[in-house]
């Protein structure tokens, strides 16, 4: 059964606080994104605006959110305190300056997946972006195709079965996995936020439950031992999954306000009638929506669209050699959602992410990381595999020592300039195999006809989807 069960019911106080927290985020999410952006997130793809770049007829300014709840999961997304050694925060993997992603561009340049609190331990995948992440629904099965839709993480595992919203779940999960901020325990998630700086905001936020659980006197020793269990009674148990939830559902209010999710782009600008795409960038966008078929899978139409479908898909990408997991195990191949199904037909297939802030970086040289494994290290790098991934020939066997296929991908080298082996160069004479090739897309992506200037237009297009643009000054 792919669906969590519901746990032990509890104390009725404690689930009413539960299902309060989960509205109130729900609460933050709607009062960010229109009926018509929902509506937008559709299969069908919209149609270009008339004319190169005109902007479409001005709409009314966005709402904004209630700040108590999403300032309490601020200051818990930022506490590097709530992980084994005190020395990673959710904000560690996913930086604001990089669009909520991974904020190393050495990593990135490389294998992609960030170091945990433990030095030297690893995950298996690149962080997903955190920003609009909390507009995702709770796992299901699409009434019309039967596919699966939403939940959190790549592979779909945080369902939102059990507190209504798959971000919430997935904010727990990396401050307990021993390869992210590791931390032994929940109860010492709660230790640590009644002992925090911001301890007042959070019990103005959820009440004084939490301070009147009787953690033991050497909790702060348990804390810091990786697979400890700290002891404590049933009832103060059951309080501490309480609070636990809490601590999700904050992060998530955080992740659902304007601060995370703003609608900022020019993009949205443009949508309000208040910037003019370029040419190329309008080419871009008629682009995205028709020939390169984009939209299919990120839709683009409503007032504010979420260039996502929440759906999950093959896209045929290459392993990446540098990857810690396949570098353990040179046998790994990351089985996505079919690793949480169990179903032969989900082999492969990841979440499809959001377009927004595809392309945000401190600056033009910082590099970014692109698909689960972030195996692409440019936006140049995917469309054009998505364009020609069927239309070039497999490379031969990567050999990352020697400089092989794989070794061009993980250094992040454009197209052309990699060595695959007999002179072939990566991306102009073959593309490597896919990680998992059963169920690859071969429908939308692949074969897509565009030219260069065509490709470099879709480009240009994803580059109007980073928040924080400003309007060039008259002069």
């Amino acid at each position: 059964m792919l669906l969590p069960a519901r746990p032990n019911a509890s104390a009725a106080a404690g689930a009413r606080a539960a299902a309060l927290g989960a509205a109130r985020v729900v609460a933050l999410a709607a009062a960010l994104v229109t009926a018509p952006a929902l509506a937008g997130c559709a299969r069908d793809a919209t149609t270009a605006p008339e004319g190169p770049g005109a902007p479409p007829a001005a709409v009314g300014p966005p709402r904004t959110a209630p700040p108590d709840l999403a300032e309490l999961g601020s200051r818990i997304f930022d506490d590097r305190g709530l992980s084994l050694n005190r020395n990673q925060a959710c904000a560690s993997c996913h930086d604001a300056a990089y669009g909520f992603t991974a904020p190393l561009p050495g990593v990135n340049a490389g294998g992609a997946v960030m170091e945990g609190s433990i030095a030297g331990v690893f995950g298996k995948r690149k962080p997903p972006s955190a920003a609009y992440a909390t507009f995702a629904p709770v796992l299901h099965r699409d009434p019309g195709s039967g596919d699966w839709v939403g939940g959190a993480f790549w592979d779909g595992r945080a369902t939102g079965a059990r507190l209504g919203i798959a971000a919430a779940e997935q904010a727990q999960e990396p401050l307990l996995a021993h390869t992210e901020q590791a931390l032994p325990d929940a109860a010492c998630v709660v230790y640590r936020v009644t002992h925090s700086t911001y301890a007042s905001i959070y019990e103005a936020e959820w009440g004084r439950d939490a301070f009147d659980i009787a953690f033991p006197a050497d909790i702060d020793r348990l804390c810091q031992q990786p697979g400890a269990t700290v002891p404590l009674s049933g009832r103060d148990r059951e309080q501490v999954a309480r609070e636990f939830d809490h601590v999700a559902l904050s992060i998530a209010a955080y992740e659902a306000s304007a601060i995370v999710s703003p609608f900022s782009s020019k993009f949205d600008a443009w949508k309000r009638g208040l910037a003019t795409l370029t040419p190329e960038e309008a080419r871009g966008l008629a682009l995205f929506e028709g020939k390169a078929r984009c939209a299919v899978c990120h839709p683009s139409g409503g007032d504010r669209p979420l260039f996502t479908d929440f759906g999950y898909d093959n896209n045929g990408v290459p392993a990446n050699p540098a990857n810690p997991a396949l570098l353990a195990d040179p046998t790994y191949r990351d089985p996505g959602l079919g690793g949480i199904t169990h179903a032969p037909d989900d082999l492969g297939r990841h979440k499809v992410p959001t377009l927004r802030n595809v392309d945000r970086r401190p600056s033009p040289g910082a590099v970014k990381a692109y698909m689960h494994n972030g195996v692409f290290k440019s936006l140049e790098e995917v469309v054009h595999f998505y364009n020609t991934r069927d239309v070039l020939p497999r490379c031969g066997a990567a050999a990352p020592a020697d400089g092989g296929t794989g070794a061009a991908l993980a250094r992040g080298l454009p197209p052309g300039s990699g060595d695959a082996g007999n002179g072939a160069r990566v991306g102009i004479d073959c593309w490597p195999a896919p990680e998992v090739p059963e169920n690859v897309n071969r429908t939308d992506i692949g074969n897509l006809g565009l030219t260069p200037e065509e490709e470099a237009a879709i480009v240009a297009f994803l580059k109007t989807l980073s928040d924080g643009y400003s309007a060039p000054r008259q002069p």
